[in-house]
């Protein structure tokens, strides 16, 4: 008996994130920026192709459940919805309407920009419009956009409001003096041939004419048809040349071609007129998807990918975000920019272009006003490290081509079953190798739609008044809800899930700290064999941060650019506090489905306040500075007492119980009256600073942050000029 071996694996959590992202961008509302954060490219390319995979499979299984009539139009379009299209293009113009608007079947157009190969010009963002325009002539042909172009486009009615109408139907016919142009065309071409053949047929009837006569009565026949032919023919013969000739224009000179020639002009680049030439480009696109909406039945949207941002020079990114900011999100853009880059990079490079000066122009703040969903991939756990490891180190010993294979799976999670079956109970088992992530959407719509719909709701008050930072909430509410059950969680109350998202997004730094100062704990207890210590999940959050807040003030000089995040400090007092007293518990569960929070915030606080703590015995004790939040917890016994460890003078310890110099009081006490108190000697006052005061060295503070004589960060090319002009007054 023969028997066959197939490898399977469950999904891993980046197939569930891919999944869950492919999800809601079915759902969110268009024009959208994704922020996909994550250190690792790898894991940033594996999600953006089953994120591909997943969209894919939703829009086919949207339209395979759509039963309505009229049913949309194949992709890739038939011979006679080919013909229909250049029917449609010519002779109608569509009309919009509240149907048309909201069809329920979509179809993505996927676009990818990588910035790295753009990096070398000057006008990086010029090289966004070249490409979508680029990919829309590969998904939809040159022919269609250029006859889209001269029959269809007009600039002027750029400045109309689009009107939306309530009625059935979808096209309304060109006219010419009330006339529609199809009926016009088809009389023009129809009278000469119905006169010609009226003129040979009765001509050929009558009797022959004497000698004499036959000439000059045929040539009269000849100049009668020429001159009927030349009246029916003439002026449309004179516009079906013009239509021609700006047909072959714009196939031989296309727009793509005029972009490039104008980012490789540096005259032509510096002008104003170029960007407003891009910005037209852009409009073009949209009202060209619109229209193909219509005739297709479905809503279009356009996914651009872009990646490698974060390899740019600081100027080139900043110019990037401008453009996702400006050209990409008009109201009616049907665009969905993906944002695929490391953050603390990004944030890095921002903060270091010319001209950041105020703190709407620092990197969160530009960020915060582009992005309306932050996915922030969380990191591995240890399983998926092993098992990366593992993956690896097979991958090291097998041929190239399997190595290629393997390389291109995902790298978090894998667990690979070996299943042996008889040849007689084998099936084809290709479908089910890879098991497919599916959550209920009923469920989740149900789910999301009683969380936000919700009157009787604490969280309003909470709410920022901003319509960016709605948006976000509420993707990151189905994105949140989607994660946990695909993972099956235990979900909490409906309102503690929008609790929790709203936190994350609104006081980003005082939630990461808190995450910290519970994974430090962790870390410390395991190191000195405190095994009960992580029994105690009913510990609030407010307790947590409360034990700790001292420690984050004392680092507040160092990490103003993340508190500037937060919001109100007294308002995160009473979320936790009073609202919603999470617990140590609910963050463990809400843990691998918090994808709003941007976990370079949290690396920056470890960075600065030392992960990795120093056990507190040895020669190091001796050498190594006290961590701060060890120091403000000591009362001034524990004071005395390490001075006693540390070999000082009696005498000293006497000083420190006269005085009550508590942790406290050396933390936030006065380095000078400090020294002047305890009268030591240089050297002993230098050992005991860097023992008790580590925080007083200045050379803490990040390395980035520049001096405030730069000028604020232009927004375009006007601000650009104006800029350059205030500055030249001022100087």
């Amino acid at each position: 008996m023969s028997h066959h071996t197939v490898i399977m694996h469950k999904p891993t959590k980046d197939d569930i994130y891919a999944y869950a992202l492919s999800k809601t961008l079915t759902k969110v509302s268009s024009p959208a920026t994704v922020g996909l954060y994550s250190e690792c490219q790898n894991r940033i390319n594996m999600i953006l192709r089953q994120m591909e995979v997943n969209m894919k499979r939703e829009t086919l299984r949207i339209e395979q459940e759509h039963t309505k009539k009229p049913k949309p139009r194949p992709v890739p379009a038939s011979v006679t919805c080919f013909f229909a299209l250049i029917g449609r293009m010519l002779f109608y113009r569509p009309i919009w309407t509240v149907r048309n608007q909201q069809h329920h079947n979509i179809r993505f157009i996927y676009v990818h920009f990588s910035a790295w190969h753009f990096a070398g010009s000057d006008l990086l963002w010029a090289g966004i419009a070249m490409r979508l325009l680029n990919a829309m002539q590969m998904s939809f042909g040159k022919l269609q956009l250029v006859l889209y172009r001269v029959g269809q486009h007009d600039e002027e009615l750029e400045v109309q409001k689009k009107i939306v109408e309530d009625g059935p139907r979808d096209w309304r016919s060109k006219k010419i003096c009330c006339c529609p142009l199809w009926s016009l065309c088809l009389f023009i071409l129809l009278v000469p041939m119905v006169v010609l053949v009226v003129m040979l047929t009765f001509g050929a009837t009558k009797p022959e004419l004497e000698p004499g006569q036959g000439g000059n009565s045929t040539a009269s026949k000849v100049g009668v048809l020429e001159g009927l032919f030349i009246a029916a023919l003439g002026l449309p013969a004179a516009s079906a040349f013009r239509f021609i000739f700006q047909m072959g224009k714009n196939l031989i000179f296309s727009e793509d071609m005029n972009l490039r020639s104008g980012m490789d002009n540096e005259k032509i680049s510096s002008q104003l007129g170029f960007m407003s030439e891009v910005r037209k480009e852009m409009w073009f696109l949209t009202r060209f998807l619109q229209f193909m909406e219509v005739f297709e039945r479905r809503r279009i949207r356009v996914v651009l990918k872009i990646t490698n941002l974060d390899r740019c020079a600081p100027k080139k990114i900043v110019a990037v975000l401008d453009a996702i900011n400006i050209l990409l999100s008009e109201e009616e853009s049907p665009f969905i920019s993906i944002l695929a880059v490391n953050p603390e990079v990004l944030v890095q490079k921002v903060n270091f272009a010319d001209g950041v000066f105020s703190k709407e122009d620092r990197a969160y703040a530009l960020l915060n006003c582009i992005v309306t969903l932050a996915f922030t991939v969380p990191p591995l756990s240890d399983d998926s490290k092993h098992s990366l490891f593992n993956s690896l180190t097979r991958d090291s010993t097998e041929d190239g081509l399997r190595t290629r294979s393997l390389r291109n799976k995902s790298s978090s999670d894998v667990s690979l079953v070996e299943i042996v079956l008889a040849n007689k109970e084998s099936k084809p088992l290709i479908d089910k190798t890879t098991a497919a992530v599916d959550v209920n959407e009923e469920e989740v719509e149900k789910l999301v739609r009683g969380i936000l719909s919700n009157n009787e709701r604490k969280l309003d008050r909470y709410m920022v008044d901003d319509a960016m930072s709605m948006r976000r909430v509420i993707n990151a509410i189905r994105v949140t809800v989607i994660i946990m059950k695909a993972l099956k969680k235990e979900l909490p109350q409906p309102e503690h899930i929008a609790a929790w998202v709203v936190l994350a997004n609104e006081w980003p730094c005082r939630l990461s700290w808190i995450i910290q100062c519970q994974e430090d704990a962790q870390q410390r207890a395991g190191i000195d064999g405190e095994k009960e210590a992580n029994a105690d999940e009913s510990k609030t959050l407010w307790e947590v941060f409360s034990e700790s807040r001292a420690e984050l003030y004392v680092m507040s000089t160092q990490i103003e650019d993340l508190l500037d995040q937060d919001g109100d400090p007294e308002m995160f007092e009473r979320f936790l506090k009073v609202d919603f007293k999470f617990t140590v518990k609910d963050l463990k569960s809400f843990e691998e489905a918090t994808v709003n929070l941007d976990h370079s915030v949290r690396k920056e606080l470890a960075q600065i306040r030392g992960t990795s703590r120093l056990k507190d015995s040895g020669w190091m004790r001796d050498l190594a500075p006290l961590p701060i939040t060890t120091v403000i917890k000591m009362k001034t016994e524990d004071v005395c007492e390490e001075l006693k460890r540390l070999e000082y003078p009696d005498k000293y310890n006497d000083i420190v119980r006269s005085n009550n110099l508590s942790g406290s009081a050396l933390v936030f006490g006065d380095a000078a009256d400090l020294k002047s108190i305890l009268n030591m000697t240089l050297g002993e006052w230098a050992t005991f600073r860097l023992h008790f005061l580590p925080h007083l060295p200045s050379h803490l503070r990040p390395a980035h942050r520049k001096t405030s004589a730069t000028l604020p960060r232009p927004q375009n090319q006007l601000s650009r000029l104006y800029a350059a002009n205030h500055h030249s007054s001022n100087t």
